[in-house]
């Protein structure tokens, strides 16, 4: 498998490349992005092969679906996924808004993003304006696939029962669904860090496809069982669980968008020492590790440059011998 071969997303008649492209870095995800650089990138994974692109309005407060919209809106042939559940506004006289959410500790911020302020809003009329509101950032209409973003217990702690409720008994799915009967979308799912909300919410509806972060890696196999039992296609994102499975020895050491502690960085050098022994990257086994299980539709992965891009095409291409990964599992004890 390449990363340009095409998968079909469950039922929805989609068709997106087993490599795609998450747009986070592009809102300034850790560091700043300025405008050119992220166009190019785009660019060249588009002249890559490359047609699947996600976004969310919450990323850079609506700087990535811009990007993203100005590459895209006049070519073809691709698939497109946004999120909702945030509504960005503007503080200014006479308007009230409600007091600022708890810290998410799975938000890292962002250097350059654009002078919105993000509101939660799972309901039907929120999902509803969110929806309008990407298609005229992105200057797209056909957005193909929707993910209600962020929601979970980590995320909104105390908040979730409230959110929740808005999803479920506020009509937030039934728009979803309203909107998938229209052929204003063709599917919809979750977009989220926690597997335990997407189990949560095949109670409630039926889901087309999710997106899952940083909880099927090499590295945290936590939605593993999960995984097997889901019967929900399945885009994984958050390969290098915050860059510490592509960084090199001694480089940068994040892990779920925080500073890895000894135990993780421990971890990850058992396995690096296995991907050394198969002389292979560990960064190529991260972002194919997914794709050996059938749930996986593909893989997503963020780039701040075009240099970074063909860097993760050339190591989602890597031919990798079938007995690293019993080692790898041996490395960390599964």
């Amino acid at each position: 498998m390449k990363a340009t071969t095409r998968r079909p997303v469950g039922t929805t008649g989609l068709e997106v490349t087993a490599l795609g492209i998450g747009s986070a870095p592009l809102g300034g995800l850790y560091a700043d992005v300025p405008a050119p650089q992220a166009l190019e990138m785009l660019e060249t994974a588009w002249d890559l092969g490359i047609r699947y692109f996600d976004t969310a309005p919450m990323y850079g407060l609506t700087r990535s679906e811009h990007l993203v919209g100005q590459t895209l809106r006049e070519r073809d042939g691709y698939a497109l996924s946004t999120k909702v559940g945030r509504l960005m506004t503007t503080e200014r006289a006479g308007r009230k808004l409600p007091p600022e959410p708890p810290k998410n500790p799975l938000d890292p911020g962002w250097h350059n993003g654009l002078p919105f302020r993000e509101v939660f809003d799972y309901s039907y009329d929120g999902v509803m304006r969110s929806f309008d509101d990407s298609q005229q950032r992105l200057g797209i209409r056909d957005i193909d696939l929707l993910y209600v973003h962020d929601i979970g217990r980590v995320t909104h702690a105390d908040l979730h029962d409230h959110h929740w409720g808005s999803l479920t008994k506020g009509g937030g799915f039934r728009a979803l669904q309203e909107l998938k009967a229209a052929g204003d979308i063709k599917g919809f799912g979750l977009g989220v860090n926690e597997w335990e909300a997407i189990r949560d919410a095949l109670e409630e509806t039926d889901l087309d496809c999710c997106m899952l972060a940083g909880r099927y890696s090499l590295l945290d196999r936590d939605a593993q069982d999960f995984l097997s039992r889901a019967g929900v296609p399945l885009v994984i994102a958050g390969v290098y669980n915050s860059g510490i499975l592509a960084a090199p020895k001694g480089g940068r050491r994040k892990f779920n968008y925080a500073d890895a502690d000894p135990a993780v960085v421990a971890k990850v050098e058992r396995l690096r020492e296995v991907c050394d022994g198969y002389d292979v990257p560990l960064a190529a086994a991260a972002i194919r590790f997914p794709m050996r299980h059938p749930a996986v539709t593909c893989v997503v992965i963020g780039a701040k440059t075009a240099a970074q891009l063909r860097q993760n095409v050339e190591w989602f291409d890597t031919d990798l011998p079938d007995a690293i990964w019993a080692d790898l599992d041996q490395a960390i004890g599964e």
